[in-house]
């Protein structure tokens, strides 16, 4: 567009000149060898014009004959690197559609009619080929002859680390990433995967370093670099809690600065501070925590704050931290495990019922259960609260890649990934729901005390007037009848109420039968069932 733009310039130039020496008569005189020559200025200038051009002809034509030779060479060299590179293309098509063959066959073509010294995607090309044919070996020849081309070493030390990955060499992928990230830090893969065994090494200090670097390159964001800085200087803090107290306080303050969401780093901050008992600062650093996280960490961590407190003094702890979060769940909770430790019995119940209410979870019942057993070691209703928390919710755990925590870690130990944890309930098991989640109704309390309970007096009268009823054959009559007493008192000879009810059955009641012990957890689901058949199947055992 700019050659016709100076072409056509050029035309109006020669016709503006032109149309000037019309309106200009005049005459040019020329004395050569005793001849003159005149003629007009017009006359002249086509003269003159047109032996300028045909001198540019003339010089175009040479210059076209002597160059010749090198326009023909080049031609045949620039048509067969066309097709050279049409080859290439093809097949690296061909590698990434999966087929091999093809691949093979064009990666052959490529190397006839380009070489690799001139073209570095026929290694790549190569190597794609190997790696669908399955020859590893061959793969990582060619990406190792990849690292003495600097234009290819990049890439070949990301085709070795990959096959290390796939290998499961770690130290051999590690190495090879970081030497793809001294070379190129704006590598996404090389620092990701450097950080990744930075912190899979606890070598804290040169993961924050290499942080650094991430973010001077944009690879992360700024509210992704505070969230992953948060986390390895929580994990720091972990490491050096008992080595070196204070490094670890500073560590762990920053954390909890750049992340306040983030609880482990402030559950650090705050033993950090209460081991140079500064009581008053780590407990304003889990206060505010715990109004923007309910968590069970933060609990222990500010209940357990100060060494030697009475379980008192931690049932007034648990009862503040309810005072900052109502009607939480979690908060009730808390204040049922430390009344249960203090002993108030009624007040951990009272706590535990209104955290089922609010979110009914298998520690809630397993809560209830340790209460009841403390209480009044009631074992069937203890075993009621287990049957319950066996298919309540789960509480949640520390999750990361489908693994399970008892406590958080900064990286997931599958695969590495920084800041992998999650507090969130597992997978459900499978089964069915119990809907009831309240406290058993206290009517149900005889049918459940009776599958542990001794008989009372009053419950074997009842049991022996439906005795009764089984009536024995009539030639046997009044041979198997138990003494009573006046009054309407049964006999104490048990004995003869057992002969009489082994004679029913057909079984030997001599000696009496072992029975097995009460299994802590009912094999029917059903609890509705369990109340009403236990007490009924208990009463008949007596026989």
């Amino acid at each position: 567009m700019i050659r016709i733009l100076l072409f056509l310039l050029v035309v109006f130039a020669l016709g503006l000149g032109f149309a000037w020496l019309a309106e200009r008569p005049g005459e040019l005189v020329v004395t050569f060898s005793g001849y003159q020559y005149q003629v007009t200025l017009m006359t002249a200038a086509a003269v003159v014009t047109a032996i300028v051009a045909a001198v540019m002809i003339l010089w175009w034509l040479v210059k076209s004959i002597w160059n010749s030779p090198y326009l023909v060479a080049r031609y045949f060299r620039v048509r067969r690197r066309d097709r050279g590179y049409q080859a290439l293309s093809t097949g690296m098509i061909a590698a990434g559609a999966g087929d091999g063959a093809l691949a093979r066959q064009k990666k052959r073509e490529a190397i006839k009619l380009i070489s690799s010294d001139q073209e570095p995607l026929v290694h790549l090309l190569d190597a794609q080929t190997s790696l669908l044919e399955g020859d590893h070996e061959a793969a990582r020849k060619t990406f190792e002859a990849m690292l003495d081309d600097p234009e290819m070493r990049v890439l070949g030390l990301r085709g070795l680390y990959l096959e290390a990955e796939r290998m499961g060499d770690r130290t051999a992928a590690r190495h090879y990433a970081e030497r793809a990230s001294e070379l190129a830090p704006q590598l996404g893969w090389a620092s990701n995967a450097t950080l990744e065994a930075r912190t899979a090494e606890g070598d804290w200090d040169g993961a924050l370093q290499l942080l650094d670097v991430q973010k001077s390159t944009k690879l992360v964001d700024a509210d992704e670099g505070k969230r992953k800085r948060a986390v390895l200087l929580t994990a720091k803090a972990m490491d050096l809690i008992d080595s070196d107290p204070l490094a670890a306080k500073n560590a762990a303050i920053e954390a909890n600065r750049l992340a306040p969401d983030l609880v482990p780093a402030a559950v650090m901050a705050a033993k950090a501070l209460f081991r140079q008992d500064d009581l008053r600062k780590g407990s304003r650093i889990l206060e505010a925590a715990w109004r923007t996280q309910a968590h069970p960490d933060i609990a222990d961590a500010y209940i357990h704050a100060r060494h030697g407190d009475s379980v008192r003094d931690r049932l007034a702890r648990a009862r503040r931290l309810q005072s900052l979060r109502q009607n939480n769940a979690e908060s009730a909770l808390v204040v049922a495990r430390a009344a249960l430790d203090a002993g108030e019995f009624d007040m951990a119940r009272k706590s535990a019922d209104s955290a089922i209410r609010m979110a009914p979870r298998e520690g809630a019942y397993l809560l209830l259960a340790d209460i009841e057993e403390a209480e009044t070691g009631d074992q069937g209703r203890i075993r009621q609260w287990l049957a319950r928390a066996l298919r309540a919710p789960r509480d949640p755990v520390w999750v990361a890649d489908g693994m399970v925590s008892e406590r958080w870690l900064p990286f997931s130990p599958v695969t590495g990934r920084l800041d992998a944890f999650e507090w969130r309930a597992p997978v459900e098991r499978a089964g069915p729901m119990i809907e009831d989640h309240g406290r058993p109704d206290e009517s149900e309390e005889p049918a459940l005390s009776a599958e542990i309970e001794e008989p009372k007096p009053a419950l074997l009268e009842e049991v022996v007037e439906e005795a009764t009823v089984i009536e024995p054959p009539q030639d046997d009559a009044g041979k198997d009848e138990p003494p009573k007493k006046p009054d309407g008192e049964i006999s104490d000879d048990v004995a003869t109420v057992d002969e009489r009810a082994g004679k029913e059955t057909g079984e030997s009641v001599a000696e009496p039968k072992e029975e097995p012990a009460p299994s802590p957890i009912p094999d029917d689901p059903g609890v509705e069932q369990e109340k009403n058949g236990r007490a009924r199947d208990e009463r008949f055992r007596l026989f």
